[in-house]
């Protein structure tokens, strides 16, 4: 008689819950994976300086007030670089000069300088000698490319969309309908308007397995996970029922596991119709039990409307009715 072989299939660990951090950065890292502010607490070292460095990206990303001061320290650099360069071409470098001490010719050659490279040319004074005019070809070519790249990039960090999503400061474990839930809200802190706006949340935590201790990460299911309008403000919710990760779990097992929740925001910016995305995390340590949100809706405008200022308020609330 013939026997079939069966084969033993086994099951397979999911890999993909740790949300791309890796399974030895999930066991080894003492850190909280996200900061508040959405950055991460894993590094990329080992790379060459030269590979590593992204000018435009840096350009791009830094505050407008470093952007700015950046700019107006490579314009006066790059003058005084020129000035200099004419004045070392002698006193005969400029037709039309009047500077009589070495002072007043560098000075003169800096307003020169200026007025080559933003191509103004009043024609006070002019380049004389090749070298003089070597120094102008050089400055003109600088001075269209300088203008041309500092354009496109304060187009490009204008044009650039992001959301500024405002978190609440403090997550709450909260009185839900028949049950409770992890609760935390969000406002939009831009003018623009965000549509389409999916959440998921994701508890990681320390778990023992066979003895050792293993960091797993288990999805959250949410009440809603999507708004298709953000106009003012979002209470996320996900329901404590017998199925969560959080049924049953205590504030001191919460703290024992080094629990973080773990949030993802992604929507469409109305104005750009580009996608943003925004991300934060809760600790353990950021959770507070038996509380809920104020409420920050208000009619004093005549309409309905949200106070942005209380988005961060609690108060006492009981968890059991």
């Amino acid at each position: 008689m013939n026997q079939k072989r069966v084969k033993t299939v086994l099951p397979q660990k999911d890999e993909s819950k740790d949300l791309g951090f890796g399974s030895r950065v999930s066991q080894q890292s003492q850190e909280r994976f996200l900061n508040r502010d959405g950055s991460y607490n894993v590094s990329r070292t080992g790379l060459p300086f030269l590979r590593s460095l992204n000018l435009y990206h840096y350009l791009l990303t830094m505050s407008w007030g470093v952007f700015f001061l950046l700019l107006v320290g490579f314009y006066f650099g790059v003058n005084i670089a020129f000035a200099i360069g004419y004045f070392l071409c002698g006193p005969d470098a400029l037709h039309g000069s009047r500077a009589i001490t070495g002072g007043d010719r560098l000075l003169e050659d800096f307003f020169f300088s200026v007025q080559t490279l933003a191509t103004i040319g009043y024609g006070g004074l002019s380049p004389s000698g090749f070298a003089a005019n070597i120094l102008v070809t050089f400055q003109a070519l600088i001075g269209g490319l300088g203008f041309a790249l500092a354009t496109g990039l304060v187009f490009a960090r204008f044009s650039r969309p992001s959301a500024k999503i405002i978190f609440s400061e403090k997550a709450i474990i909260a009185r839900y309908r028949d049950m409770t839930a992890f609760e935390f809200r969000i406002v939009n802190g831009n003018s623009n308007e965000l549509v389409d706006l999916n959440a998921t949340v994701s508890l990681s935590r320390i778990e023992m397995d066979h003895g050792k201790r293993v960091r797993r990460f288990y999805g959250l299911p949410l009440e809603r996970d999507q708004v298709r309008f953000f106009p003012l403000h979002w209470v996320i919710v996900h329901p404590i029922d017998k199925d969560s990760p959080l049924h049953d779990v205590t504030h001191q097992e919460l703290e024992e596991s080094d629990a973080e929740f773990l949030v993802l925001l992604s929507g469409t910016d109305d104005t750009s119709s580009q996608t943003v995305h925004a991300r934060t995390s809760y600790k353990y340590n950021e959770l507070i039990w038996g509380a809920k949100f104020s409420d920050i809706f208000t009619t004093d405008m005549g309409g309905m409307s949200i106070d942005v200022r209380k988005l961060h308020d609690i108060k006492p609330a009981q968890l059991e009715s």
